[in-house]
């Protein structure tokens, strides 16, 4: 009888076990919100405080807790870098990006320069073609290599070139008053036609 009594505690005991896959969620949520409380509250570096905690845990479960550990380091880590930037008033500098005008101006040296090491780029092009009547984007210079780049211009980038061009045309013939600026557009939009007509 002694041995029944054994089995049925074994047997009872057996129960919650069967529970088990259910009792880590519980627990993995416990502690999850527990350190979330402590990081808000302290504001300190966040690490596990028992290696029992984490020892009863799953691979999977290790791994979760330590990604949600590391997430929080870094933000704090930034929190604390604003507020020391703040603090000393130099906010960081940044280098000035590239202007769009002068990469594509770049693109077109490279393709008067170094024709076998030039790829074509679509952005590039495409800031060209919709500036090239501007004289204060597009230098005079530049201008005469770009006329040289839309002699081999094909498709409909070419199309759509000689159609704005034309529009620019109709728009120049049907003002009343000229003005020099305009006088400087419309020999250009000259150039552009003849060579592409």
């Amino acid at each position: 009888m002694a041995q029944n009594k054994e089995k049925s505690e074994k047997r009872g005991k057996k129960q919650p076990a069967e529970d088990a896959s259910q009792a880590p969620a519980a627990k993995k949520k416990k502690r999850t919100t527990a350190v979330s409380e402590e990081s808000v509250s302290e504001k300190t570096q966040v690490e596990p405080q028992d290696s029992t905690d984490t020892e009863d845990l799953t691979p999977e479960e290790r791994r979760v807790l330590e990604r949600k550990l590391k997430k929080e380091r870094k933000k704090e880590e930034k929190r604390l870098k604003r507020e020391k930037e703040s603090l000393t008033g130099k906010p960081k500098e940044e280098p000035p990006k590239p202007v769009a005008g002068k990469l594509a101006l770049k693109y077109l040296k490279s393709w008067s320069k170094k024709k076998p090491e030039w790829k074509f780029q679509k952005t590039r092009q495409t800031w060209l073609l919709s500036n090239m009547f501007d004289q204060e984007k597009v230098s005079d210079k530049h201008f005469k290599r770009l006329l040289k780049y839309l002699v081999d211009l094909k498709g409909t980038a070419r199309e759509t070139t000689i159609q704005k061009a034309e529009q620019y045309m109709k728009e120049y013939d049907n003002q009343e008053t000229h003005e020099d600026s305009d006088e400087q557009r419309i020999t250009r939009v000259r150039e552009v036609l003849q060579l592409l007509s």
